[in-house]
């Protein structure tokens, strides 16, 4: 893997979490060395492109960076998407995303999933689930390293910001429910642990099935 792509993807992901934005400073030339185990040269040279395309600006004895030219497009879903559609393209998309994660997911990959699930599992409130929920499978796609799925799935995940999607959630969630959504996510999280990419693929199907049928009445 080169750097530049390495430090492409640092700046994509600090993009997407939130912890970089336009004129944040990224890491210094020794940190980056240090975090890529590459030479010095090697670091200034994937700087100098990023510089050279506008994405970042150094400044001499200050450091570098990002551009408002960093940030990309937003790709939205359709402001008309509807609940029906969203669960049809999760189908789609997420139950294999879980197999792919369980062949190749790494440790710290696991780590942060299995925050996620403990965090959701203690939460007593519809929000507060609902955030955690999404957290975790944002991180199980995050897990398969695959960075044409994850912007697909960031798109998919704009849809479920739509306010028919929240109200439509909040209309139809119950204690009882949140507490069998926990129990699936933790038949998926740990397949996903076992390395077992159809039960995880499974488990992910399952799970989404689930919540289709209690969002669109389907019994």
């Amino acid at each position: 893997m080169s750097v530049e792509y390495s430090l492409r993807t640092l700046v994509r992901d600090g993009l997407r979490s939130g912890t970089l934005g336009p004129g944040a400073q990224l890491p210094t030339e020794r940190t980056l060395v240090e975090r890529f185990a590459a030479p010095r040269s090697a670091v200034r040279r994937a700087l100098d492109v990023l510089e050279q395309e506008g994405l970042v600006v150094r400044h001499v004895g200050r450091g570098t960076f990002l551009t408002e030219a960093a940030v990309p497009p937003a790709d939205v879903a359709p402001a008309d998407t509807s609940p029906a559609e969203i669960m049809q393209v999760r189908l789609l998309i997420e139950p294999p995303v879980a197999a792919l994660a369980a062949g190749i997911a790494t440790q710290a990959d696991l780590d942060r999933i299995a925050v996620c699930l403990d965090r959701g599992g203690r939460s007593d409130d519809h929000g507060e689930f609902e955030s955690w929920d999404t957290r975790l499978h944002h991180a199980i796609a995050q897990a398969a390293h695959n960075s044409l799925l994850i912007s697909m799935f960031d798109v998919m995940n704009t849809a479920r910001a739509l306010p028919i999607w929240g109200s439509l959630k909040r209309r139809t969630s119950t204690p009882e429910r949140l507490r069998c959504y926990h129990a699936e996510h933790t038949a998926v999280v740990e397949a996903l642990r076992d390395r077992d990419s159809e039960s995880a693929q499974d488990a992910m199907r399952r799970h989404l099935m689930h919540v289709a049928d209690n969002l669109l009445g389907r019994h």
